[in-house]
């Protein structure tokens, strides 16, 4: 390995959307797919599972401490290159996936309707074109002392604690564009946030609709586009499509 390789990492990659990105990505990334997961164990089975179609993930562990995460760090490092340089090339996570000069949060429409069922007030909030991060991060810390406390309700909050997550990312994606926009508009980095539908995972049970194969596709489609892309930057994808950040209840 050496720093003109380029190499992309999966976060949680052992099961579900994460795994299926993975394989995708071995097929059509021309560089080295590092599969990581918190446990020890069941990230090289999955490694295993990817490796008997033919494809050649590599493992590597990685929990939420501040130590594996550091020891991630200075693996890629050591591996790859200066990660200020652009050593890593793709990076996709719970949350989202960065591709070169563009970033991804995996979001949800589920946050469309939570946010249809929040108080005009709270709705005003979260749609503000100028909103901060430290506002944001209130807002989410007074759903949760709010929910603690049995007040959700009163204090104007829906009842889906899912779905109110999935507005923070959304908001948080629309907030990261902007900013990127005024401080870094040069570097021309694309931030945007995505659906990958109902899938079935552990999380949505057997009922959902799409597989894990079929809740990657809008995922790594927008990841894989042509890396002049202008756009998506600080919207909301599904089916591979710009959804407007509105309200909308169809899911």
């Amino acid at each position: 390995m050496s720093s003109s390789t380029r190499v992309m990492l999966v976060t949680g990659a052992d099961k579900g959307i994460s795994f299926a990105v993975v394989r995708d990505l071995c097929r059509q990334f021309s560089g080295d797919v590092v599969l990581t997961a918190r446990d020890a164990a069941r990230g090289p089975t999955a490694v295993q599972l990817v490796q008997a179609e033919g494809l050649c993930p590599l493992f590597h562990q990685l929990d939420i401490e501040l130590q594996s995460i550091r020891a991630l760090r200075d693996f890629l490092h050591k591996e790859y290159g200066v990660l200020g340089s652009w050593g890593l090339d793709v990076l996709v996570n719970n949350a989202g996936i960065a591709f070169q000069c563009r970033v991804l949060n995996v979001s949800s429409r589920w946050g469309f309707k939570a946010l249809e069922n929040c108080s005009p007030e709270l709705q005003q909030k979260f749609r503000s074109e100028t909103v901060t991060e430290e506002e944001l991060v209130g807002l989410m810390n007074k759903f949760v002392e709010d929910t603690k406390k049995g007040l959700h309700r009163k204090e104007g909050w829906p009842e889906t604690a899912y779905g109110v997550t999935k507005i923070g990312v959304t908001v948080l994606s629309r907030i990261q564009a902007r900013k990127l926009s005024e401080q870094r508009g040069g570097d021309k980095i694309l931030l945007s946030a995505c659906c990958p539908g109902w899938v079935r995972t552990d999380m949505a049970g057997p009922r959902a609709t799409k597989s894990p194969e079929e809740g990657a596709e809008t995922p790594v489609y927008l990841a894989l586009l042509p890396s002049d892309a202008e756009g998506p930057h600080g919207e909301f994808a599904c089916e591979k499509k710009v959804e407007q950040w509105q309200f909308n209840s169809q899911l």
